[in-house]
């Protein structure tokens, strides 16, 4: 039985090399030869800031080298592997069992949380999380995170990653005292850019899930559409209604034009003045269908805030001050419960202004209508008695 010395070293890294080099499956984007090489290099250098001596820098490069090849046959528990793996290949070697326990050990130690019982062990479960403490951090998680997808071992979404990573970070703790003092400052640098990512991420879907929850509360473009359309119909029949009115007015006023043929046909002054009677009072109720109502003009703070007031009608803010305008309508588009409300509010208004325009118009159309019979059957009688 021999020691490790430098010609077994050499031989662990020809097999591994070679073993992760041509058997690493597509899957495995981190734990990579890449991966193991780094590990043996940050073992190196932390040993040797340890003050190790050449026997037991021999044994932590060889369990570094052997530390992640269990990967190779499965993900879960590969520690297990990697060690039997290294025990065979020491014991085909013929190295001692003191320094083949001393590499299983180190290899077990690995494993997650981290319970290092040797120095060896706490060198190397430093090397092997060395990128916990460097720059190099987020770029090795995210190879990760891919693999853990890819190998559907946690296939986590980059929230539910950045949090378990979080918690890694925070129970993992240095074993050396090169970790403690210097890869700790930059494992904490991490842990507040990774709780910032965390927070970001979880205000982004907060904000999302409120603009969700508030979109399906609001109305859809139907509804918009809807109110649109209804108060486009109104203002038209309004329109309508006032042509009318105006035509009315216009008929009444053109057959008063008779009252100039009094002193040349006698009969027909009874008819004619009858007719004016009726045509001066459906002018009048012409006239007040189309005339308009205007309110105060004014409204307050408290009218706002009960969302009394329909800001879309002229006569509810034409005497506020522009400042006070421009106040309350900010408030009605950023409430959609008070802006849907005063769209509801002006609807209404819209309908009982043209349900008043078109029974007075009604009652116009009926007081000339009346007007008319009256007139010509009082012609008729006029003329025939005469």
């Amino acid at each position: 039985m021999t020691k490790i010395n430098d010609e077994i070293v050499s031989m662990a890294k020809q097999f591994v090399s070679s073993l992760l080099m041509h058997e690493t499956p597509d899957e495995l984007v981190y734990h990579t030869i890449d991966h193991t090489r780094a590990v043996v290099k940050n073992a190196e250098f932390i040993g040797k800031k340890e003050n190790l001596n050449k026997d037991e820098l021999r044994i932590l490069e060889v369990a570094a080298w052997f530390h992640d090849v269990g990967y190779l046959v499965k993900y879960a528990g590969h520690e297990e592997v990697s060690a039997k793996t290294a025990v065979e290949f020491l014991e085909k070697s013929n190295v001692n069992k003191e320094s083949i326990d001393l590499v299983r050990q180190s290899i077990l130690a690995t494993l997650l949380p981290q319970k290092p019982s040797s120095k060896i062990a706490g060198i190397l479960c430093d090397a092997d999380m060395m990128h916990l403490g460097t720059i190099e951090y987020f770029k090795l998680i995210d190879k990760l995170r891919k693999e853990w997808k890819k190998t559907d071992f946690k296939p986590l979404d980059k929230l539910k990653f950045e949090e378990a990573s979080l918690e890694l970070l925070e129970n993992h703790r240095y074993h050396t005292a090169y970790g403690r003092e210097v890869l700790q400052k930059e494992k904490d640098k991490n842990i507040e850019i990774l709780k910032s990512r965390i927070s970001e991420k979880q205000n982004k879907i907060n904000r999302k899930e409120q603009k969700k929850e508030k979109k399906s509360n609001s109305y859809s473009r139907g509804v918009d559409s809807m109110f649109k359309l209804t108060a486009r119909n109104q203002i038209n029949l309004s329109s309508i209604a006032d042509n009318k009115s105006n035509i009315l007015i216009s008929i009444s006023l053109v057959i008063t034009m008779l009252v100039r043929k009094f002193e040349e046909n006698p009969t027909i002054i009874l008819p004619t003045l009858i007719f004016l009677v009726f045509s001066l009072a459906t002018i009048v109720l012409a006239i007040l269908s189309t005339r308009p109502n205007i309110s105060s003009g004014k409204f307050t703070k408290l009218d706002i805030s009960q969302m009394k007031v329909n800001l879309l009608f002229f006569g509810n803010f034409y005497k506020m001050n522009l400042d006070d305008y421009e106040w309350a309508v900010e408030e009605m588009i950023n409430n959609d419960e008070y802006l849907y409300s005063t769209m509801i509010k002006d609807q209404y208004s819209l309908g009982t202004v043209l349900a008043r325009k078109y029974k007075l118009l009604r009652w116009s159309y009926n007081v000339f209508m009346i007007g008319m019979i009256i007139s010509v059957v009082s012609f008729i009688l006029a003329t025939a008695v005469f």
